[in-house]
């Protein structure tokens, strides 16, 4: 069985892979290789986050490895939070804090129109790959649901009555931004590797 170094800490997002990977590919987490320092992102879009944290460990630490990063793009804020979502309210990374000032934001404003994008970049043998997923949707005006994590209790995606947070995983999986990209490197890696 291939592995792979996912290059991230956040270990909802591992869950959230090894569930569309089924066994195929071993997972190693950043904690599993000793990586114990914050990998740097530090890039101006989503794509240049992607590739710089997967760089940092391949260069770093020899491991084929893939990194991703998402946004929430919210239309009537012109595209922001965007590739500073994580840290929207702050460079400590409050969930809830973020949440509280999109909503803030978009009080009373009739345009709740947003996006989720993923890219995931993908380095094996040096060779850098790169994976991208979009779902449209809407922000809600108030939290809905208690699974997922971050923006997932505001944005219900296009189609559907329920926000992220009130998906099931395997739900959310088939349709969300991250799902997409994912199952686009799923593709590749079946093909390829």
């Amino acid at each position: 069985m291939n592995s792979l170094v996912f290059a991230t800490n956040n270990n909802n997002k591992i869950k959230e892979i090894n569930s569309l990977l089924n066994n195929r590919i071993k997972i190693i987490s950043l904690h599993d290789i000793n990586c114990i320092e914050e990998v740097p992102e530090t890039g101006a879009t989503i794509k240049e986050n992607a590739l710089q944290k997967a760089r940092y460990v391949f260069e770093k630490y020899k491991y084929n490895c893939f990194a991703d990063d998402t946004g929430l793009e919210v239309e009537a804020l012109n595209g922001m939070p965007g590739v500073f979502s994580a840290r929207y309210a702050g460079e400590e990374k409050d969930a809830n804090k973020n949440i509280e000032k999109l909503l803030l934001e978009l009080k009373n404003h009739p345009n709740r129109k947003a996006r989720f994008v993923t890219v995931i970049a993908l380095i094996i043998d040096g060779n850098e790959f790169l994976f991208e997923g979009i779902i449209k949707g809407n922000i809600t005006e108030n939290r809905f649901g208690n699974s997922g994590f971050g923006y997932d209790p505001v944005f219900m995606p296009d189609g559907y009555n329920l926000t992220f947070a009130q998906m099931s995983l395997d739900q959310k999986n088939k349709i969300s931004h991250r799902g997409i990209a994912t199952q686009k490197m799923i593709h590749f890696l079946n093909e390829k590797w």
